[in-house]
């Protein structure tokens, strides 16, 4: 399968052979499984050390003619730290466990129960990231992702320009994707944070953003910018290309193109 090779200036260059990796059947089944697994949850658990900071252990032994001891002083078998000493009468306070004051939790969340993510097969993996791959070489599968679209045609796909576009700076970069990628599709392109509406900018949420345009670059091409999303082959995965659904905007590099050949043969 050929693709246009563009320019800087979203002029036709040349034709490329395309990869193997980007005419696979598109199984979006296994993509969406795979970006559920991939979801990660931030671990949460109170201190390891929450209700245990005090300068006494709370451990006492209830036994007859021990020191220290509990037994017989009608008290309930509880931890307890020391508050006040004389002599060998002392004054204790519940500590540690949950029903005392300043105790620790009683069934608190624990970290290792939130960390172990589903194991996804290599072949599945392999699968989902071509047929994400595949779709970005989808018009009709694009234009459905995107409602601003409204089912347009979209030509010139997959977008594959030149590695001379990794030397531009952010003014001449955005003015090259203009040209690239039309009026149309540059709207959608650059990232836009927005003020939420509602009460959900009162609990951690205030800006929401858009996906924006995605850049595949080579292992030894450097971009820097915030106006899009600018990943390597190597970092390259399946919730970069198909997070929430399949048929993200992405433009590659030449030399982009040519690594994912050799990565997914």
């Amino acid at each position: 399968m050929k693709a246009k090779l563009l320019d800087i200036n979203g002029k036709e260059k040349s034709k490329i052979d395309l990869p193997k990796c980007f005419e696979q059947k598109i199984r979006e089944d296994i993509v969406m499984k795979v970006v559920e697994a991939k979801k990660k949850e931030q671990p949460f658990a109170p201190s390891p050390v929450a209700g245990k900071q005090h300068s006494a252990s709370g451990i006492l032994i209830h036994r007859r003619k021990v020191w220290k001891s509990q037994y017989g002083k009608g008290m309930s078998r509880i931890p307890r730290k020391i508050m006040s000493r004389k002599g060998s009468q002392f004054t204790w306070v519940g500590a540690e466990v949950p029903n005392v004051r300043g105790g620790k939790r009683a069934h608190p969340p624990k970290v290792l129960s939130r960390v172990n993510y589903p194991i996804i097969n290599k072949k599945e993996l392999k699968i989902a990231l071509t047929s994400a791959l595949s779709a970005t070489t989808n018009g009709d599968i694009i234009s459905k992702r995107y409602e601003r679209l409204n089912d347009a045609k979209i030509e010139n796909l997959p977008l594959i320009v030149e590695s001379k576009i990794t030397n531009l700076k952010v003014k001449d970069l955005i003015t090259s994707l203009k040209k690239i990628l039309g009026n149309s599709l540059f709207e959608l392109a650059l990232q836009e944070k927005q003020t939420r509406s509602g009460r959900g900018k009162r609990r951690g949420r205030k800006y929401k953003s858009n996906a924006g345009l995605l850049i595949v670059i080579g292992n030894k091409e450097k971009l820097k910018t915030t106006r899009v999303e600018i990943i390597d082959t190597a970092s390259l995965g399946v919730t970069d290309l198909a997070k929430g659904k399949i048929g993200r905007l992405t433009l590659y590099t030449e030399e982009a193109i040519k690594e994912l050949g050799e990565k997914l043969k």
